[in-house]
């Protein structure tokens, strides 16, 4: 098969030809349609992620394509089947499983980390049947790939664990992918959101998407005075999307009392630990709230949404590539950010 791969940690990632994966027990493989081309990849090219320990390795979690062959032991999908990936695969059998938290499973698959992921024409599935989320026929590719990691772990942070409502104020620090779709799904909850980053042009991407109020953060003496000014005491809601010290701190000296943050944004490499105002948090009864991915069964909620026109991650879409162009992409990650969701869409 044809696949971009990197031999070592800040490698070239190459375009070349790989043997072709077989299906796993209980897995599938599909043949690759679209697939995002995420931050979360460029940490593990760099060496953030502990789960990827052999070469060569091929990247890419955000994944749609159709089944084209099926592992012993798969029941509930056929050759043929349009399917999207959840980033986490569950195996359905330990005590994480066992409570419907699949995205936080003891002995998780995630494809681009423990395994090869879809920057190839065809990728290996393990735990097919936990897994893998029905291709709603209203949906292409492309906008199925760009729910990827982002969009969905955007909406599980602001729905299942943000618990956003109507009317609330929602603070959103970093604009990226994230970011950008954690907004537009607060906002079709009915919240008032204001928008954090450091980017003019990703500051007026935001207010086309609906946030009440931008903050660009190199330009305010300070975030979370300014935060704390336009919502009259605090946001109800506050979401690092970024993951940096300084986002994470912002986010929570933001809220109001009894407020809640959601920390989406990885804190990966020098940034695993960061320093809390715990002062803060006992003082104001915040909670500090963690998000990581989404079960594939608690996909229905979202995919409704998408389809009934309250949500439109086809507007995320900065644009479509080509496999060797994605690849570029991911390394210019080290410098740059896309203005918007990239997605590649032919191999």
């Amino acid at each position: 098969m044809r696949a971009a791969y990197y031999e070592e940690f800040n490698g070239d990632i190459k375009v070349g030809t790989l043997a072709d994966p077989a299906p796993p027990v209980g897995g599938v493989v599909l043949e690759v349609k679209a697939n995002g081309v995420c931050r979360s990849d460029w940490h593990g090219w760099v060496g953030h992620d502990g789960a990827i320990t052999n070469f060569p390795h091929v990247p890419g979690h955000e994944c749609a394509g159709t089944i084209v062959a099926v592992g012993d032991g798969v029941t509930r999908w056929k050759k043929g089947d349009e399917v999207i990936v959840p980033f986490s695969c569950g195996c359905g059998h330990c005590p994480s499983c066992a409570k419907g938290n699949e995205h936080i499973c003891d002995d998780d698959f995630q494809p681009g980390f423990t395994g090869w992921g879809a920057f190839a024409q065809y990728m290996a599935v393990e735990y097919a049947d936990v897994n893998l989320v029905a291709l709603p026929e209203q949906l292409d590719h492309v906008v199925a790939a760009s729910l990827g990691c982002r969009f969905m772990t955007a909406f599980r942070g602001v729905v299942k664990r943000g618990k956003v409502g109507p009317e609330q104020w929602v603070a959103v620090h970093g604009c990226g992918g994230v970011g950008l779709s954690s907004l537009m799904i607060a906002r079709a909850l009915g919240a008032k959101v204001i928008a954090i980053d450091v980017n003019d042009q990703t500051l007026q991407q935001a207010k086309l998407l609906g946030a009440e109020h931008v903050i660009n953060a190199i330009k305010v003496d300070n975030v979370v005075e300014a935060v704390l000014s336009v919502t009259s005491g605090g946001a109800e809601v506050s979401i690092d999307a970024l993951g940096s010290p300084i986002t994470a701190y912002n986010s929570i000296a933001c809220l109001a009392k009894r407020g809640r943050h959601v920390q989406i944004g990885l804190a990966a490499g020098d940034h695993k630990d960061m320093n809390i105002p715990m002062n803060l948090v006992i003082g104001r009864e915040l909670d500090l709230l963690g998000s990581h991915g989404m079960q594939g069964h608690q996909y229905g909620q979202m995919l409704d949404m998408i389809i009934k026109g309250d949500l439109s991650p086809e507007k995320l879409i900065d644009r479509t590539v080509d496999l060797k162009e994605g690849a570029d992409v991911l390394m210019s990650m080290t410098t740059t950010s896309p203005s918007g969701v990239v997605v590649i869409d032919r191999f």
